[in-house]
């Protein structure tokens, strides 16, 4: 349950603290050619009887293959199990910031969607000769149902192998994708209010939550961002929260933390603190809650505590812990 009390109280701080960026004359009967004329006509409205019952048996089938079209689901490029990778083409790069690229990679047909559920994400793999292959996942940032094509938003990380592969990448070469891997199964009002708390990357899994969530006009479940930068030009799909935010002022509040702002900036500073936290997200009493935490290590180890696995979500430990909330209540991606 999110309180109106609590939004009330946060606006103060929101303003104050945060600010809102994280388509002819017929022939004469006496006339010696009625004859020709005559037969001329009975010609004419034969080919005009053949030809319209040819085009009304061609309108009929096109009009049941459109229908057949529209009432069979799109085809999935990526459907898990044994399929294993396959090889994508990049259409296109293009540059977000000093360290992050958005990468367009082409489905195998143009009337394909990706697959993808949410929240899930793709394995992406690629393997110098002689080299063990990389591999790391990436949640793509396109809709689920758009077709022919997939987005990735990727920062380059220092001393990251597939990060930098990837900004190495031009148009019209390849990378091998296997997916969707499952991570947290969304249905609409699943929760009543959910918190994602991310840094740097880890955005991207939680835009797609916010996507499927106010995408669907029976979804009433109610977000709040908290995100992490070192920078104002770190943060990664401002524009797009900014219009959730304009759009569903009662359901959407987006919290940014700087770790070197501007002189200008009013928002939240240094880290993310347990302060901070205690002011913006639903109370760990709410029973119909879940926190969502996306991002480096060091965000990981002070917020929630580390994953064990792709599979163990591990104890539950950090500045979550230290409010209350329980395991229960908390996915780490």
């Amino acid at each position: 349950m999110f309180a109106r009390s609590a939004f009330r109280a946060a606006q103060p701080l929101k303003r104050n603290l945060l600010a809102r960026t994280y388509a002819t004359e017929p022939a004469k009967s006496g006339s010696s050619n009625t004859l020709l004329y005559t037969l001329g006509a009975v010609g004419v409205a034969g080919a005009g009887y053949y030809f319209f019952s040819s085009t009304g048996q061609t309108a009929g089938s096109a009009a049941a293959k459109a229908k057949e079209a529209v009432s069979s689901p799109p085809k999935k490029a990526f459907t898990s199990g044994d399929q294993g990778f396959i090889s994508l083409l990049l259409k296109d790069v293009q540059v977000v910031n000093h360290n992050t690229k958005k990468f367009i990679f082409h489905l195998p047909e143009d009337d394909m969607v990706s697959g993808m559920a949410v929240a899930s994400a793709l394995l992406t793999k690629y393997q110098y000769e002689g080299q063990k292959p990389v591999v790391r996942p990436y949640t793509p940032t396109s809709d689920e149902d758009t077709k022919g094509y997939i987005e990735l938003v990727v920062k380059k990380y220092p001393n990251g192998p597939m990060s930098t592969h990837l900004h190495d990448m031009v148009p019209g070469q390849r990378l091998d994708f296997k997916g969707p891997l499952p991570k947290y199964p969304w249905t609409a009002n699943k929760h009543d209010h959910i918190a994602l708390i991310a840094g740097g990357t880890g955005i991207t899994p939680m835009y797609q939550l916010c996507r499927a969530i106010f995408k669907n006009p029976e979804d009433k479940t109610k977000v709040t961002l908290i995100f992490g930068n070192v920078s104002e030009e770190d943060i990664l799909l401002k524009k797009e929260f900014a219009e959730l935010e304009n759009t569903y002022p009662n359901r959407f509040r987006a919290f940014y933390v700087l770790d070197n702002p501007p002189k200008e900036w009013v928002g939240g500073k240094g880290f993310i603190t347990k302060e901070l936290l205690k002011t913006v997200l639903p109370e760990p009493k709410n029973e119909n809650i879940k926190v969502f935490v996306c991002g480096p290590p060091g965000l990981y180890k002070a917020i929630s505590g580390t994953k064990v696995s792709p599979t163990d979500q591990g104890e539950l430990s950090g500045i979550l812990k230290e409010l209350g909330y329980s395991k229960d209540q908390v996915y780490k991606f």
